[in-house]
Formats: C-alpha cells, sequence, structure tokens
C-alpha cells in the first residue's frame, strides 16, 4: 500500500483525481501527514485559548464548534495525545458525542500570526474538565485566507446562549452576510479503526460575502485552491454531511449549522472568485443563534494580502 492510500480515503482520492493533482505530487504530500505531532504543532496547540473542533452528533450528523480555555488549557503529554481542558461550546444542546472512542477533528489557529495546524482523531478519555485524544492524521496548513485578528477576551465571560431557527431570520443573515471566516467539519463515510476513516476540521477565509444564502435557504461559499490534500471536500464526495460554524468576531456571537453538501464544478458559477476551483454548497438541517460562542471580540488587524482579488457572490 502507497503512503497516500494510507493518509487519503477513496473520495479524497476520487478528488485529487479529478483536479488533476499529479500522483508524484500526492505521494509526496502523503508523508506530510504524519501518525503523530512534531514537537512544534505540540507546542502550537499548547499556546492557544482556543480550538475548533469537528464532533459528531447522536445521530451521526457533523457540526463544528470551538472549545474555550485560558492558554494551557491544551496539552500534549506526548506526541500521540492531546488533552482539551474544556467541553466544546453547545455540546450537551447538541447531543455531541464526546465519549472515548468518538471521532473528532481539530484545527488550530493562531490569529496574530495566520499560524494554522490540523489533527483527526480519537477520543480516548473523558474526565470534568474535558477529554483526550489520540492522534490519527497531524500535519500543517498554509497561512492562506487567514485574517490576523487580536483577542479581546474578558477573563469571566458570560455563558453561550443558543436558540434554534426554523430558518434565516435578519440577525443570523446579518452575522453570514459579514463573515471572513468560518469553520467547517466533516466526515468520512465510515467511523472505523482506521485513521482516515474520522472527522476533519477545517477553516476557511474570504472577503466579507464570500458565504452567501441563497433563495432556498441554502448557503455556498468558493473552494480556493489549496494545498491539494481535498480532506472537506474529499468527505463531501463520500459522505456529504457538513456542520459550520460562522463566529461573529465582532461580539463572539455565531450560528452554528449542520447539513448536507456537494461540490459544483461548473466554471459559469466559480468565475466571479479569482482563486477559486469550484462551488460548495450547503443546505442545512439545522441552524442554531448562539450569543457568546466565543468568549470576546476579536478585532481585525489585517486581511490576508490577496484577498480584495478574491470576488464576492
Amino acid at each position: 500500500m502507497s503512503r497516500s492510500e494510507q493518509v487519503f480515503h477513496a473520495g479524497e482520492l476520487i478528488l485529487q483525481n479529478r483536479a488533476g493533482v499529479a500522483p508524484s505530487y500526492r505521494e509526496r504530500v502523503a508523508h506530510a501527514i504524519r501518525p503523530q505531532m512534531p514537537q512544534q504543532h505540540r507546542d502550537f496547540f499548547e499556546s492557544l485559548p482556543v480550538l475548533f473542533l469537528g464532533l459528531l452528533d447522536a445521530r451521526g450528523r457533523v457540526w463544528a464548534t470551538p472549545a474555550v480555555g485560558e492558554v494551557g488549557f491544551l496539552r500534549s503529554r506526548d506526541p500521540g495525545h492531546l488533552a482539551v481542558g474544556a467541553r466544546p461550546v453547545l455540546g450537551e444542546t447538541l447531543w455531541l458525542d464526546v465519549r472515548a472512542g468518538a471521532k473528532v477533528g481539530a484545527v488550530g489557529m493562531e490569529m496574530a500570526s495566520r499560524r494554522r495546524n490540523r489533527m483527526n482523531g480519537t477520543i480516548t478519555a473523558v474526565n470534568g474538565e474535558g477529554f483526550e485524544i489520540a492522534v490519527d492524521l497531524s500535519f500543517g496548513n498554509c497561512p492562506q485566507y487567514i485574517q490576523t485578528r487580536d483577542l479581546v477576551w474578558p477573563a469571566n465571560p458570560p455563558a453561550p446562549e443558543a436558540v434554534a431557527l426554523p430558518d434565516w431570520e435578519s440577525q443570523s443573515r446579518a452575522l453570514v452576510a459579514q463573515a471572513d471566516t468560518f469553520f467547517i467539519a466533516s466526515r468520512a463515510a465510515e467511523m472505523s479503526a482506521r485513521p482516515i476513516d474520522g472527522v476533519d476540521a477545517s477553516h476557511r477565509g474570504g472577503r466579507p460575502g464570500f458565504l452567501t444564502i441563497n433563495d432556498d435557504s441554502s448557503l455556498s461559499f468558493p473552494d480556493f485552491a489549496g494545498n491539494r490534500f481535498f480532506n472537506t471536500l474529499g468527505n463531501i464526495e463520500a459522505d456529504g454531511r457538513v456542520g459550520l460554524f460562522i463566529p461573529d468576531f465582532k461580539s463572539g456571537a455565531g450560528v452554528f449549522v449542520t447539513g448536507l453538501a456537494t461540490v459544483d464544478w461548473r466554471p459559469d458559477r466559480v468565475s466571479h472568485f479569482k482563486g477559486a476551483e469550484r462551488i460548495v454548497d450547503v443546505q442545512p438541517e439545522e441552524i442554531w443563534y448562539c450569543t457568546h460562542a466565543l468568549p470576546g471580540p476579536a478585532p481585525l488587524v489585517s486581511t490576508w494580502l490577496l484577498l480584495a482579488e478574491t470576488g464576492v457572490w
């Protein structure tokens, strides 16, 4: 079995082939996806006050949600484990599976420097504070499309308060319209002991307006050129269920969505977005609006250098 077949499942390989990824490139980058975290990733995660997670609910649907704490709430006792000393936001409300044996995806982002690293794993232990993840796959990401921000979070933030929405309304629509960042979680078709069968969490960034609500209440966003791993789109090819966390960095509020995603390769739709290669459409199954999803605001410092060229709907 080649290295790429050990770290990419069938859906990811299908998307890579369709996008014209050369086999030589695929084999080369496959070696950047490791079964353990390098020391720099361990140090990176331990320096963060927030970790963005992908988790399944009791029905197997996918949700993206943050876990938040003071610096030090993330700890790595060895290269194969990351302890999260906090519960996921809305974990109980959404019936998220944080039991031992559950799959989880994690993306850490240092907003002041645009550093970003990801890890997919399996929960091995749960305690009163949080849970510990055993690493299945660990890999870094480039800084593209990340806006730098300052975190202005109070020491004792208010508790999150969430309400389920029957459809998009003015407050949630306004939040989506101004978003330049969101997090997307996706899942493989199977949840087996294989490292490639799991949950993934990823970041997406663009100009405010790059994420839009359509007349049929679906969401759409452009998929810009990236590392060519196709973790998210490969999961959509294999399963389709996704979760989005769309934060409002001005207030700390957020919108949580779970639904079914499809990928549109038609060139006429993607032509409005420089650097984009296809469009992703998400039909929501459930929408929640949450105040204090994050502890406080994160004012914008600077946008990604080429952001102005990427277009809006």
